[in-house]
């Protein structure tokens, strides 16, 4: 495949039409002299695959593009480039495989095939000498691929924490600005069209974990399983707890962080946490999303923008699109592990502060109890707080919390056992990671 000349005709193949495959098409056709002028190549769609033809879309495809069968994409004797946009691990796997092993370039925007099959897919990649591409599949308009993989190319990624699931981080802002309860504010997600009809991969924290692979990944060479990650979603989040976690200086959101743990491993893990109210992060309000992070030399940068959606996710898609065009012809430009020295830390290894909610029965010296418990265990309390009302002194306390110092999570699990094994102690404890970045 030679290099793109001025004005070279670019012909391309999608899989995949629905929201963000229309927007696609729609930038190519409405951006066109735009796109022509900044790289030197003018785009056709030849082929679409899609589950419906008969669908009524608010674009105009030309005649005879439209198939359900994806391998006529793929095998089009004129596609130069494929593009997929059908999601999951099964299908999306045959058609991004068949189009690496024919040499054509692919864009995706499919954080959970290249999470969970990655290592095929980027074997496949470098046995063909065919890049794919995939700034889509994490935060959808914040270009963060590109950022840590050309931007930061000369930095060793010190830290990275973000939040890159906006139907989670809008519940959780409905919960905390309206007072929603969460199936209240989940339901308003789906009504809106922020969160599927099936929310279990953004709720469950998969979604947002899936990313957080693919940024370990890009930060640091190598592939993290997904099994060796840690990955905890929204859908134990109560009223209460965000409440008193505005009291005490926090919100509460879905954060994932990928930094190093030792010289060897690195902490990969997504979950609902407490952020203080000073942090950029708790700043960024409904499905946007934001990624902070350090490079050695580059020192802090913060990235925030709307993260899914049809124009900010093709956006990404485009863009990738013409790196692709521009690398046509030139050695692999796609992403190849390159340190496989590195390894996911364990997660009882990993470290943070946490905040820490049982009931209790109202009796003497339970408040004594939990802390020799902990204490016993090498893990201080910062502050303590009981849901005393200050208009009834002598009311019952049934009810307390508390904020630990920085412990590993192996040894906080261990305290945790021990705590259920008190009498004086009624509930399951509700625990967040206090993130201090």
């Amino acid at each position: 495949m030679t290099a793109v000349m001025a004005n070279q005709k670019i012909k391309i193949g999608l899989v995949g039409f629905g929201t963000v495959g229309v927007g696609v098409c729609k930038i190519l056709q409405e951006q066109a002299t735009l796109l022509a002028n900044r790289s030197g190549a003018e785009f056709e769609v030849v082929k679409v695959a899609m589950r419906d033809t008969t669908k009524k879309r608010d674009i105009e495809l030309p005649a005879g593009a439209a198939t359900t069968d994806w391998q006529e994409v793929v095998n089009h004797p004129e596609v130069e480039l494929v593009i997929e946009l059908m999601g999951g691990t099964g299908i999306a796997f045959d058609v991004v495989s068949a189009a690496l092993k024919a040499g054509k370039p692919v864009i995706t925007g499919n954080k959970a095939l290249l999470a969970e099959r990655g290592e095929e897919v980027f074997a496949l990649s470098a046995e063909n000498n065919t890049p794919i591409y995939f700034e889509a599949s994490v935060a959808g308009g914040i270009p963060i691929i590109k950022t840590i993989r050309e931007a930061f190319v000369g930095n060793n990624v010190a830290n990275l924490a973000g939040i890159i699931n906006g139907t989670c981080n809008y519940i959780l802002e409905r919960m905390t600005e309206a007072g929603l309860s969460y199936d209240v504010a989940l339901k308003e997600a789906m009504d809106l069209g922020y969160a599927e009809a099936d929310p279990t991969l953004d709720i469950n924290g998969w979604d947002a974990g899936h990313k957080a692979i693919l940024l370990g990944a890009m930060s640091y060479g190598f592939l993290p399983a997904p099994q060796d990650t840690y990955v905890t979603g929204i859908e134990n989040v109560k009223l209460e707890d965000i409440t008193l976690a505005d009291k005490l200086g926090y919100a509460i959101k879905l954060i994932s962080v990928v930094k190093p743990a030792s010289e060897q491993t690195v902490e990969i893990r997504t979950q609902a946490s407490f952020v203080p109210k000073s942090h950029l992060l708790a700043k960024v309000d409904g499905v946007f999303n934001a990624v902070a992070l350090s490079g050695d030399a580059v020192g802090d940068s913060f990235i925030y923008g709307r993260g899914a959606g049809e124009g900010p996710t093709a956006t990404a898609v485009v863009a990738d699109l013409i790196d692709a065009v521009k690398n046509l012809g030139t050695a692999n430009k796609g992403f190849l592990p390159y340190d496989t020295s590195y390894s996911v830390a364990p997660i009882d290894d990993t470290e943070t502060a946490y905040f820490i909610s049982i009931d209790v029965q109202d009796e003497p010296g339970v408040m004594a109890k939990i802390t020799s418990l902990f204490s016993d265990r090498g893990i201080s309390f910062s502050g303590t707080h009981s849901h005393l009302d200050p208009n009834a002194p002598d009311a019952a306390m049934n009810h307390v919390s508390f904020i630990t110092h920085v412990a590993k999570y192996g040894v906080l699990k261990a305290a945790l056992a021990d705590l259920a094994d008190l009498d004086c102690v009624t509930s399951e404890p509700t625990l967040y990671r206090v993130e201090s970045f």
